[in-house]
């Protein structure tokens, strides 16, 4: 099946929902979504349910991977208090959950079950990618781990899709030499949430930029 894979979301959920509704093939596509569903926008407790949504209605073609927000909000429930995720906006993450008729720990207990990738023979995908600068990319709380790194990535020998750090243009964008794609539109900052639909091989076949709704 082909790819259509969803940055980073923030709590943009109207933004969400209409892009997958209006793009996802659910007949030939699996869909990955890169992590960071929550914080900083204004619904993610509706993001976060309509993710969970989609996984049990087509539970072998969905994929929801785990960002750094996810974990910062796993550490909070866990150790009763994260002021680095605190001062990242999870408090206003809380105050929505309190809000809302959605129970944020039964949202942390889903996401702890989120893997930190997905891979097929010829496609990585993760929220921060493979950095070139660390001999175990998959150690969660290291700062060059698959859900934090901001470095150059590696080149893996597959396409890599990943999210985290926004592009400069806010557009999906392609690097040649770690043979890999950006698809973080900077929906954190109030700009677009992208899709990107990719073949099985890990082909191009279309970018889609929707404007946040704010």
């Amino acid at each position: 099946m082909n790819l259509f894979c969803i940055g980073d979301v923030h709590g943009h959920y109207d933004t969400f929902k209409n892009l997958v509704e209006k793009y996802w093939d659910v007949d030939s596509e699996i869909l990955v979504q890169v992590g960071d569903l929550i914080d900083r926008g204004p619904n993610s407790p509706k993001a976060v349910e309509y993710a969970r949504f989609l996984q049990k209605e087509h539970p072998n073609q969905t994929v929801f991977l785990k960002g750094n927000h996810e974990f910062e909000a796993i550490v909070y429930q866990q150790q009763g208090r994260n002021d680095n995720w605190m001062r990242q906006c999870g408090e206003a993450t809380l105050i929505q959950y309190e809000k809302s008729e959605q129970n944020f720990e039964e949202a942390v207990t889903w996401f702890e079950t989120m893997p930190i990738y997905w891979e097929n023979e010829s496609v990585f995908i993760s929220h921060a990618g493979i950095s070139a600068f660390i001999e175990n990319p998959f150690e969660e709380a290291h700062p060059n781990s698959v859900l934090w790194n901001r470095k150059p990535l590696k080149n893996i020998g597959k396409v890599q899709v990943f999210g985290h750090t926004p592009t400069s243009s806010h557009f999906p964008m392609f690097d040649k030499q770690d043979h890999s794609w950006n698809i973080d539109g900077g929906a954190g900052m109030g700009k677009h949430l992208c899709g990107l639909r990719l073949n099985k091989s890990g082909e191009f076949l279309e970018a889609i930029v929707q404007a946040v709704e704010m």
